[in-house]
């Protein structure tokens, strides 16, 4: 390349869910019926089209989700689970589908201050829930070092269960800030690492909390 060099920015993980979050549109762009895509106004002229055009189908809901602290109205299809609309609906990527039947803990989020399965729960159902993703944990200087000590501990491997780990591991740190190993364990049993990580984890959260008792935020 001679002289010419191509620039390559790395953000970091916090920089990144930022940017996430601040993308999360908090009103559709526009209102589309999903069958026949047709433009609509506002939600009432969906549900007439929908009562005209489409008498034999359930009409999308309109539903507002407080998530990351941000209240999202949205306009979905019922039948949607919240994973899918995080995904698709909001751009939150960090809650994965592995197995979509809740075995593997993939798809974990926060809600109201409890771990949740995000795959098994239909959206619809969450109006009023605050729920808390690991794009909102990652802008949140106390955790930086839980996601050092991940990075550190090679807690990971092909990394796709590692947003699920980080998450339940913060709810459990949330209302127990210096667990036993046992104790950690035992919040980590319902996610699943095929790479065979899974003893690294522990080790990971209990430095993490060293670290965070000392107020680092390496």
């Amino acid at each position: 390349m001679g002289n010419n060099q191509v620039g390559i920015t790395l953000k970091s993980a916090s920089e990144q869910a930022a940017a996430t979050i601040a993308a999360m549109p908090v009103r559709p762009k526009t209102i589309r019926c999903p069958i026949c895509q047709q433009l609509c106004l506002t939600y009432a002229d969906l549900a007439e089209h929908y009562a005209s055009e489409h008498p034999d189908s359930v009409a999308p809901t309109a539903v507002t989700l407080n998530v990351n602290g941000i209240n999202c109205n949205l306009i979905f299809e019922p039948h949607l689970t919240l994973k899918q609309v995080l995904q698709y609906h909001l751009g939150l990527i960090g809650a994965k589908e592995m197995c979509d039947r809740g075995a593997c803990g993939s798809c974990t989020v926060i809600m109201d201050g409890k771990p949740a399965l995000s795959c098994n729960i239909l959206a619809s159902e969450c109006e009023g829930k605050i729920i808390e993703t690991v794009e909102g944990i990652a802008v949140i200087p106390k955790w930086k070092p839980l996601i050092d000590e991940y990075c550190k501990w090679d807690a990971m491997q092909c990394g796709y269960c590692t947003p699920g780990f980080l998450v339940a591991a913060k709810a459990l740190l949330d209302r127990n800030p210096n667990p036993t190993e046992y104790e950690i364990n035992d919040a980590l049993s319902g996610n699943i690492c095929i790479c065979g990580t899974q003893p690294r984890h522990s080790q990971a959260i209990l430095e993490a909390v060293k670290l965070m008792a000392e107020g680092s935020d390496i």
